[in-house]
């Protein structure tokens, strides 16, 4: 599928066939908004329409629909497993939206916690982590160790080009 920017007014739309529960997070994905539970995806907005995740026998009754598919986000031919991309024309059948989405929602209740993912460190944290660790490593082996022999400072530049002279 070729990429196709989330339509603005479709947000609203979205936003309120949501089932109305605290435990829903909504996050910016793919241009438009999706919506998880317990740390799983269950839908969200792509190209002109929803993708929701439904185990079978939902998923195989929402792919019969005419204009759903797999959805491949890449239009490689690489689905994502449990995904389904729904009709264009669900975004203007309200009552059917918050049906497909709701589903969803009791699907990924139904499924176990995902442990929450560390946030990745911020590139000047992870340049500064392997001096800490070593400094770590030093003092510590320092203790144990004999002292090292410390290297002639050399000179500079300037100071071998006088001394050729």
């Amino acid at each position: 599928m070729a990429w196709v920017k989330v339509p603005v007014e479709h947000h609203p739309i979205f936003l309120d066939a949501l089932p109305k529960d605290r435990r829903i997070d909504r996050i910016n994905m793919f241009g438009g908004i999706a919506a998880k539970v317990n740390g799983h995806i269950f839908a969200g907005l792509f190209g002109r329409s929803t993708i929701v995740q439904l185990p079978e026998p939902d998923r195989a009754e929402a792919l019969a629909l005419e204009g759903a598919g797999p959805f491949d986000p890449m239009g490689n031919g690489r689905v994502m497993s449990q995904k389904v991309m729904l009709p264009e024309s669900i975004m203007s059948d309200e009552e059917e939206l918050r049906a497909w989405i709701s589903r969803a929602f009791q699907a990924a209740l139904a499924l176990p916690p995902k442990a929450e993912k560390k946030k990745p460190r911020k590139a000047k944290e992870q340049r500064a982590a392997p001096a800490t660790k070593l400094r770590a490593k030093t003092s510590a082996t320092a203790k144990t160790s004999a002292p090292t022999k410390k290297r002639p400072a050399k000179k500079p530049p300037a100071a071998k080009s006088r001394a050729r002279r």
